[in-house]
């Protein structure tokens, strides 16, 4: 950290975007920490900051600019911290380009002030899964880790003060983040694309090709020396790769015992597996470690049986592909609860299995609920989840499963996908 503290002290540096996952409040404050001069700037309002900036007022060395972004905080700085998410077309980051300061992302910041070996994870679906799975072999195997990227409330620049005392990092990195790193022309030493599928076409403007070269930079500043592991439907996706490229597939893991339920699943499995090879972990862990691994919280989560109702947690579900595959983990047919915000995603593939996997759908409201319409389907609309989840309830039968995999974007109800799973998780305790 003293490395870090001396690159950063009495510098200049404007933030963009604090947040309210606890990400952004963690950077912020290494930073701080570091004695930098900073500016924090924000499309969110104070009140809605109000958390983050609790955490933050002992430090005098910040300066917040809520509710707006100004230009004038663009020029005349050392660096441009920005957060996931910023518009591709940001006039502010064009400002700072201009002025030839810097643009830095929290991760890829991590990588090259670390200089850790890193095993990076990407793709549309499962790179959680995948991430959390590859950390727990590895440390099965003895391995000191770091665990970071786009993961709920850790500060990739926090994890700096950790570096020294660990073997690795596994980060789980999104399509925003690796902006960062192809802005760094850097790519993890260990890559794993774990799939490709339609998602943000709100950002991205309908255009697959921008999202996919973001993914793209997971493997696209590899050298011979590096490894590029890809799900079992990456093959021959990717082109122009220089690393060593494995392709994972689910042939031998299916035979395994595992507690993770679905075959997208074995997919993901299959991805951790081939990266512990590739690192040379002895294949009793990594066995034993795939089957003692269980869900991740939100993500296809068994999270209480109410009266011989089996009820699931599958908040992190924010597509309608997510939905198929849950859909396609239960033998049965289901009560779904489902809907949010509309993120420019086609749902008739959706629809077609809505009508053969679903004893009922519950719709919360949203643009994106609103693109459910076909007569066919047993639904009926909700004012909110609350209500969704006791009609849930009050439809199903001793033995029947209720599946909350909500398929479209949180943020017309909830902070995110996240607040989003706490309210579930809040209503079914109550639930007797």
């Amino acid at each position: 950290m003293k490395k870090f503290k001396k690159i950063f002290k009495g510098k200049k540096i404007t933030v963009m975007g604090l947040g309210i996952l606890g990400r952004g409040v963690g950077d912020v404050a290494a930073l701080a920490e570091s004695g930098a001069q900073l500016i924090v700037t924000d499309l969110k309002s104070m009140a809605e900051l109000k958390e983050s900036l609790k955490k933050l007022k002992k430090f005098k060395n910040i300066k917040y600019v809520l509710g707006k972004h100004r230009l004038k905080d663009f020029r005349n700085r050392d660096m441009i911290l920005k957060a996931a998410g910023v518009p591709l077309d940001s006039i502010y980051i064009k400002e700072a380009k201009k002025n030839k300061i810097p643009v830095e992302m929290s991760a890829a910041l991590f990588a090259k002030l670390s200089d850790l070996s890193m095993i990076g994870i990407t793709g549309t679906r499962g790179k959680s899964t995948v991430t959390h799975l590859i950390a727990h072999i590895l440390q099965s195997a003895g391995k000191k880790v770091i665990l970071g990227g786009n993961v709920r409330g850790v500060s990739n620049l926090q994890l700096l003060k950790q570096a020294k005392r660990v073997d690795m990092i596994v980060f789980e990195l999104d399509s925003w983040q690796l902006q960062g790193f192809g802005e760094s022309r850097i790519s993890p030493h260990v890559a794993i694309f774990t799939n490709f599928l339609s998602d943000h076409l709100n950002y991205y403007k309908n255009d697959l090709k921008k999202y996919f070269l973001d993914k793209s930079n997971i493997y696209k500043f590899q050298n011979k020396k590096d490894f590029l592991i890809l799900g079992p439907t990456m093959k021959n996706r990717v082109k122009n790769a220089k690393a060593k490229i494995i392709n994972a597939t689910i042939k031998e893991v299916s035979t395994w015992q595992v507690s993770l339920p679905g075959p997208h699943n074995l997919e993901n499995i299959a991805c951790a597996v081939a990266t512990a090879r590739v690192l040379k972990v002895p294949e009793k862990i990594i066995q034993k470690s795939v089957q003692s691994f269980r869900t991740l919280a939100g993500r296809l989560e068994m999270v209480k049986n109410v009266r011989g109702i089996s009820i699931y947690n599958d908040t992190n579900s924010t597509t309608p592909d997510a939905v198929i595959a849950a859909l396609h983990s239960f033998s049965q047919k289901v009560i779904l609860i489902m809907g949010g915000m509309d993120k420019g995603l086609k749902v008739n593939n959706l629809e077609k299995i809505l009508l053969t996997k679903t004893k009922k759908v519950f719709l919360t409201p949203g643009s994106g609920s609103d693109k459910i319409n076909s007569k066919k389907i047993k639904l009926e609309k909700t004012l909110n989840l609350k209500e969704a989840v006791i009609k849930a309830i009050k439809a199903a039968k001793v033995g029947e499963v209720i599946l909350f995999s909500p398929g479209f974007a949180s943020f017309n109800m909830f902070h995110n996908e996240y607040d989003r799973g706490d309210q579930f998780m809040k209503i079914i305790k109550r639930l007797k």
